[in-house]
């Protein structure tokens, strides 16, 4: 099932941080290097994930967090932020570490790609690693295109030399 959650407090916080599990503890290791602790350290990860969800993601307007649910298991969310009408910026499009290379992402592109086929037409940004390839190639199955090298962060306005800039568009 597809959800779409437009505050904080809609969130299953516990199921998000279980589906994030992976970036969280490389965030931990990143920012709390010297935590000897690393269940403490990811906990603070994920104090400060939340932290910017509340205070910088859902504090705009138009911002969305998408949701793939099945079995009772978050198996895939993304992040889409209204830049303009009919520009937005996808970010955070992850798989739950359990449940990987089963499609799972590729599905909740398409599915919110379909809900925004009915509002009309419209592009999609998003920045990529060169070097993941899995989700280079769930981007390219879904219809987006590399269409910048270095990318650019929609959010930030700052450029990326070791990511792609992607775009899907919808006429």
């Amino acid at each position: 099932m597809l959800y779409r959650f437009e505050a904080l407090e809609q969130l299953d916080k516990r199921k998000l941080m279980d589906l994030y599990a992976e970036g969280n503890e490389d965030n931990a290791a990143y920012f709390y290097p010297d935590v000897a602790d690393r269940a403490q350290a990811v906990g603070m990860a994920e104090r400060d994930f939340i932290r910017y969800l509340e205070t910088d993601f859902f504090s705009a307007p138009g911002r969305i967090f998408w949701v793939l649910e099945e079995d009772g298991v978050w198996v895939s969310a993304l992040r889409l932020s209204l830049i303009r009408e009919g520009l937005y910026y996808l970010e955070a499009l992850e798989t739950h570490p359990g449940y990987r290379r089963h499609g799972y992402a590729a599905r909740l592109l398409r599915e919110v790609i379909a809900k925004l086929k009915l509002l009309g037409p419209f592009r999609i940004c998003d920045c990529v690693s060169k070097e993941n390839d899995a989700s280079l190639r769930t981007h390219k199955a879904c219809g987006f295109v590399i269409a910048s090298d270095p990318a650019v962060n929609y959010l930030s306005g700052e450029t990326c030399d070791w990511e792609y800039g992607l775009e899907f568009s919808y006429s």
